[in-house]
């Protein structure tokens, strides 16, 4: 009873781990829906060319070597060193302004209908920014423009884009928009966006006049940074002020507020002058005591930067499994080995990444109280040297301490994060790979849902996330054409039970979803301009298959091949089937080629020739999906096809309208008149098999006998 009961509790702890954990992953997974999220994720991702960009400037401009720096602000009086500081101040001197600028564009790509709407919320979201952010014509400084202003740039393009769109609806409804007769539409379009600018801008500029009167502050920028001085003035303990600068520093971070920027004044005061104090002590034969100086947290804390993101660098290289993640990491490795991490801060992104906000804060808190007290022990002995900000992990331990002990230091800490970073690595595969694999079936869902409206509006030139989502699998269709296509053959029967053919359907296996949706492929390759080259390449895969279809359905049957109607008839693909026909005839292989309607072909003098040289060949034809219709019934009159496959539609419809009976009994009757042979599909029971059988149809495809199937 004992061991059962122990047993039972053991099951109960972990089904409330389990519970647990799925509640967890539910908030996470509704935060990561959530709009502000999304929107932070898609401009953080679209700013990357920009950083990227701005970080290598960085490093030209930094690189922390006496003699490197000599000979760049020297040579030609300054010469690269003026250029990269242009390149710098381009990008990261007013990377909020950037970050502004996307925030407001992807929240209306998710809101906005029209394309005005777009402009003018952009417009009003930078002038807010602006505002905000306290900019100085007179004495224009990058810093309030730089990365330490992202938070600002994240309030102002969503907050402006949101408010704007209200403005915008408001000043509609009442037509008050300042259309001038006569006037160039643009103009026109262009103010009618005028009302609502600039009551978004009013909105934003009051606020900050309140908190700039009511504060006695410069902007709300300012406003922030007053705040957290303000806390740490409060109280004396040197060990809680230390960690409460590392866990704001890296809180604030991770909520795109630039902790560094918002605590400069609090690390001047407190925390920077040990430097000094120390040199001093030992300069006068006295013992260093100061354990906190700010070459301390970039060198024990904040390696690779905030949030010690050298361990989740050197994490993903080791554990992760995510090609884009290892992509990204290859990228940002070089500049982060300088401590320079914009670009896997707002590449990964972890701002407002739910999944790593414990290891950004928890890593460095855990290396600033390892580093703490491994020097106030004596452990490692006290920081009597500066470093500069971007020396490398190792060289910077040793530099600040003039011992072998601080590079041994920085490598336990590594050692330690990389362990943290790995397991929240991991689990961000496990959620990437669920989150993909949502997405796709929502976009395959959307796509049969809509499927007929593609015809008239492309899916790739979509602006919403199905559009992108058709982009990534136009080119991943187009890249792994050769390695991906996989056909799967259906047979076809005769009324007798007798295999009399087999269809070859395609099927193109994507590495990470598995089996795409076949009309989705084919609608991918024809938006994509290389339905030619898959079609191609669906016949040759037919042709090497055709040995093991023969041994498995029959010696004697006909192999058919889909080919689209404005393919089929075009002199590339003429050459191509010459090409193969050179190589090995088609003359009694009993090959087919049917015809599908993804667009009508035009009976003219040139397609009848097309036809006939096919035919000339010994291919036999099909047309595929065959009804009623006037173009239907135009393939029929110049005796050129062999075969009508009956239109699905009718199949499934047969017992539900008496007029689908008597359609297939004009189609048989009239194919039947030329020779033509009527083969139906979708044949799912027998109900159907013999109703079509009473109707003169003998042929047959369709689960009845058996699912497409592999050789």
């Amino acid at each position: 009873m004992t061991k059962t009961y122990i047993f039972q509790k053991k099951n109960e702890i972990i089904s409330i781990m389990d519970y647990q954990k799925n509640r967890i992953t539910a908030v996470l997974k509704k935060i990561e829906k959530t709009i502000l999220v999304r929107v932070v994720r898609e401009a953080l991702a679209s700013m990357i060319p920009v950083v990227m960009i701005g970080a290598f400037a960085l490093i030209i401009k930094t690189l922390p070597i006496e003699a490197y720096q000599r000979f760049i602000t020297s040579f030609a009086s300054g010469f690269i060193f003026d250029l990269v500081d242009i390149i710098f101040n381009a990008t990261f001197g007013v990377l909020s302004v950037y970050m502004t600028y996307f925030v407001s564009r992807c929240y209306m790509r998710m809101k906005a209908d029209t394309e005005s709407v777009y402009n003018g919320a952009v417009i009003a979201s930078l002038v807010s920014f602006f505002i905000l952010a306290g900019i100085d014509l007179v004495d224009f400084s990058t810093e309030c423009t730089n990365a330490k202003s992202m938070f600002l740039a994240i309030v102002a393009g969503f907050g402006a884009s949101s408010l704007y769109i209200k403005a915008e609806k408001f000043f509609r409804n009442r037509k008050n928009n300042l259309y001038s007769s006569g006037a160039d539409y643009d103009f026109n379009r262009t103010m009618s966006t005028l009302f609502p600018i600039m009551t978004t801008v009013t909105v934003f500029a009051l606020i900050d006049l309140v908190i700039i009167r009511i504060f006695n502050v410069g902007s709300f920028r300012m406003l922030i940074i007053e705040i957290f001085n303000s806390i740490f003035a409060i109280g004396s303990n040197y060990f809680v002020k230390g960690f409460c600068f590392v866990l704001l520093s890296s809180l604030l971070w991770f909520f795109g507020i630039h902790g560094s920027d918002i605590l400069e004044n609090v690390m001047q005061t407190y925390f920077a002058p040990g430097l000094a104090a120390n040199q001093a002590a030992v300069a006068s034969g006295l013992t260093a005591t100061n354990v906190l100086t700010k070459s301390f947290f970039d060198c024990f804390v904040l390696m690779g930067g905030c949030g010690s993101t050298i361990c989740l660098l050197i994490a993903i290289l080791l554990f992760s499994k995510n090609s884009a993640r290892k992509g990204l990491a290859y990228v940002a490795s070089f500049p982060m080995l300088f401590n320079i991490n914009e670009l896997m801060v707002f590449g990964l992104p972890i701002i407002y990444n739910p999944t790593m906000l414990m290891p950004f804060i928890c890593v460095p808190l855990i290396n600033y109280t390892i580093s703490y007290y491994a020097i106030s022990s004596g452990i490692v002995p006290m920081i009597i040297n500066e470093a500069e900000w971007t020396t490398p992990i190792i060289l910077g331990g040793y530099k600040i301490t003039g011992s072998v002990t601080g590079s041994v230091l920085q490598l336990v800490n590594l050692v330690i994060g990389v362990a943290i970073y790995m397991v929240f690595i991991k689990a961000l595969d496990e959620q990437s790979i669920r989150n993909a694999q949502e997405n796709f079936n929502d976009f395959i869902d959307y796509f049969k849902k809509n499927e007929s409206d593609f015809v008239n509006r492309p899916l790739t030139q979509r602006h919403d996330k199905y559009g992108e989502f058709a982009k990534n699998l136009c080119a991943e269709v187009k890249n792994d054409m050769d390695s991906q296509i996989i056909l799967a053959y259906q047979p076809q029967y005769g009324y007798d039970g007798k295999c009399m053919g087999a269809e070859a359907l395609l099927r193109w296996k994507h590495p990470v979803h598995g089996m795409l949706y076949p009309p989705l492929v084919i609608r991918l390759a024809e938006e994509g301009g290389f339905l030619p080259e898959l079609e191609e390449e669906i016949l040759k895969k037919a042709l090497s298959d055709r040995d093991k279809v023969l041994e498995k359905f029959g010696k004697e049957i006909k192999l058919s091949v889909n080919v689209t109607g404005t393919t089929v008839v075009t002199s590339r693909y003429m050459n191509f089937i010459k090409s193969l026909n050179e190589k090995r005839p088609f003359e009694g292989m009993h090959m087919c080629i049917e015809v599908t309607e993804q667009a009508a072909l035009n009976f003219d003098e040139n397609t009848h020739k097309a036809l006939k040289t096919l035919k000339d060949m010994g291919l036999m034809l099909a047309i595929d999906d065959f009804s009623m219709g006037q173009t239907s019934i135009n393939y029929m009159k110049d005796n050129l096809f062999d075969i009508v496959k009956l239109d699905g539609s009718l199949v499934k419809g047969l017992f539900e309208h008496q007029n689908t009976r008597e359609i297939i009994s004009s189609i048989v009757s009239l194919a039947s008149s030329i020779d033509m042979l009527v083969l139906a599909e979708y044949v799912e029971t027998e109900e159907q098999k013999e109703e079509l059988h009473k109707l003169g149809c003998d042929c047959y495809q369709g689960y009845l006998y058996s699912p497409a199937v592999k050789v």
